[in-house]
């Protein structure tokens, strides 16, 4: 199955991101490695985006929001017990 957003192909999860911000996720996020002339570019570009759509972050939360909403499985946390494994220590016997 194929999935669009629009008339955009999907198909990884950084896709989906990118298709819903309208912008790499890399512009918000970063990249390894980046230098401090790259960092503070892409700095300024989202700052641009921000003054041209103020409205962005409260999308962003609202879309995050309804996600979860209509996602409650994706916060089903199963929590992993680890197996204590003691030793028996006995002295003056060799293990």
């Amino acid at each position: 199955m194929r999935t669009y957003i629009g008339r955009q192909q999907a198909i990884s999860p950084e896709d989906f991101a990118e298709l819903a911000l309208g912008t790499p996720i890399e512009l918000w996020l970063g990249v390894e490695g980046e230098s401090d002339e790259e960092r503070a570019a892409r700095e300024d570009a989202a700052r641009d985006i921000l003054a041209d759509s103020p409205s962005l972050p409260d999308d962003l939360i609202r879309m995050a929001a309804q996600v979860i909403e209509e996602n409650p499985d994706l916060f089903d946390i199963v929590p992993l017990t680890r197996v204590s494994r003691r030793r028996a220590v006995r002295r003056g016997v060799a293990a």
